[in-house]
């Protein structure tokens, strides 16, 4: 077994079904098993924003299965890094954790071409964090 597991990085917004779950689908998709990707909300939705998933399938990326989960303690006492989109003061602070906040706009209510924007500054992020979590191959 190596002495240094994957980066675990957890995805927080209130619904979790628009901001955190493109991001969490974008580190899956560019790292693959290197990192280990949670998404949660602190007042999650029924579903993923329609948008939302529209504009991930026009990335390439499917995400139509996925469900919105509720934020907690233990997702975020098992994560390295933990990145808030909007989550406000309900996510737990714990010490040893690297918090992010992206200060990104809520796709919620918003149509596909509002969403587009969203998407490519999560993607250009994710693609930022991966080159730093990840080793070089």
């Amino acid at each position: 077994m190596p002495d240094t597991a994957a980066p675990s990085v957890l995805f927080v917004c209130v619904h979790n079904a628009g901001r955190s779950q493109m991001a969490a689908a974008f580190l899956t998709h560019l790292a693959g098993d290197r990192v280990q990707v949670r998404s949660a909300g602190s007042a999650p939705a029924d579903t993923v924003n329609p948008a939302v998933v529209e504009a991930m399938a026009e990335a390439g990326i499917d995400i139509a299965a996925e469900v919105p989960k509720v934020l907690t303690t233990e997702a975020v006492q098992v994560s390295d890094v933990v990145i808030t989109m909007g989550c406000g003061d309900t996510c737990p602070v714990f010490p040893g954790k690297r918090y992010l906040d992206w200060q990104l706009p809520d796709p919620a209510g918003q149509g596909v071409e509002a969403v587009r924007p969203i998407r490519d500054e999560i993607e250009q992020r994710i693609r930022d964090l991966v080159e730093e979590i990840t080793p070089a191959n």
